[in-house]
């Protein structure tokens, strides 16, 4: 019997067109579960390598996207600055699929429904590769953070809280 193939995600297809190498990894996601913590543990990966895809709305730009440290906050003083805005708010989650075409647990950096101006953190110049959202739950894709920049014409600046929790 053959095996059922999953249908490639938009993020997928988009690092496939541009042949940029990836790792794609999938895992049995719970709805409670869907943290940067039980995905490491799921993949059996350091939670410092995995990053988050968040959304924000600037006053000025409107939709923003950060790429944080799963293990990590948001400051949106930083993403306000870094983007021009005065003030950003969270994009609130029952818009976030018309938004952006993904779910919660499933935003991928990469094939929304618009190129919205990205922010890396930082911290994800330190590694060789990253792992993000594939844009689907219980998808993600490793892959350097320069080419996932490059893809989504992204800039690296200081975007979380200093404390650490």
């Amino acid at each position: 019997m053959s095996k059922k193939k999953i249908p490639k995600t938009n993020a997928i297809r988009l690092v496939e067109q541009k042949k940029i190498p990836y790792q794609e990894y999938t895992y049995a996601w719970q709805e409670d579960h869907l943290g940067a913590d039980s995905v490491a543990e799921e993949l059996g990966r350091n939670e410092d390598q995995l990053f988050k895809t968040l959304v924000a709305v600037g006053n000025k730009t409107g939709p923003i996207v950060a790429v944080i440290p799963g293990n990590r906050e948001l400051d949106l003083k930083k993403i306000a600055k870094a983007s021009g805005n005065k003030k950003v708010e969270m994009l609130h989650l029952r818009d976030l699929e018309e938004t952006t075409g993904y779910i919660r647990g499933g935003c991928s950096p990469v094939g929304m429904k618009k190129l919205f101006p990205t922010f890396f953190d930082a911290r994800a110049e330190n590694f060789a590769t990253i792992i993000v959202s594939a844009g689907r739950r219980g998808l993600q894709m490793e892959l350097a953070p320069k080419d996932l920049a490059t893809l989504v014409r992204g800039q690296f600046v200081d975007l979380t809280l200093d404390s650490e929790e």
